[in-house]
């Protein structure tokens, strides 16, 4: 089995644009509406469970099916702090976080967590013997669930998280052959 997966990046939020960890907050009207522009294939559509995930892959055209899975990573105690202020307040704590990817903020999940979450949502994906032989998903979710698919496609260790950038509305390709996912530049 064949699968094709596009990953989109959900439309900004004011936490996106503030470096704010977490929290749901509903995208900005102006990224929904350049959703409506976003065009990509898609056979069955996903989320996270995120308002921002579902309002965008809504004013895509697609009736999502939510999944937890696919949600932002965790930020225990830190979430909905922001990253510049925590990076002054608590500056070893974060230094950390950001440096090392076993190591999670107060209550929260690692960049392992994250990356291992994902992959086994991928491994799902290969292993659903109810589909054709190919299979075309779109997944809408935010931007750390985008950097964790790519890095387990790529094989990259979980220290180069933060260095992918992954802009609000920006897709991703992936594709798997059984199950074995590749990287798809357009």
């Amino acid at each position: 089995m064949t699968t094709t997966l596009t990953l989109v990046a959900h439309a900004l939020t004011p936490g996106l644009r503030g470096l704010v960890l977490g929290g749901e907050p509903a995208p900005d009207q102006s990224g929904l509406e350049a959703a409506h522009d976003v065009r990509v294939d898609a056979g069955t559509t996903y989320c996270g469970p995120e308002p921002a995930a579902i309002l965008t892959a809504e004013a895509m055209g697609f009736q999502p099916v939510v999944v937890g899975a696919l949600r932002d990573r965790e930020y225990g105690d830190w979430t909905g702090r922001d990253l510049e202020e925590l990076l002054a307040t608590e500056t070893a704590a974060v230094s950390a976080w950001l440096e090392r990817p076993h190591t999670a903020p107060p209550g929260g999940e690692t960049a392992n967590d994250l990356i291992a979450r994902v992959a086994d949502w991928l491994g799902d994906l290969t292993e659903d013997p109810g589909h054709a032989e190919r299979r075309t998903v779109v997944a809408v979710v935010h931007p750390a669930v985008v950097r964790a698919a790519v890095l387990y496609a790529l094989e990259a260790p979980a220290e180069s998280l933060r260095h992918i950038d992954v802009r609000p509305l920006t897709t991703v390709g992936l594709s798997a052959h059984a199950t074995s996912w590749s990287l798809n530049l357009h």
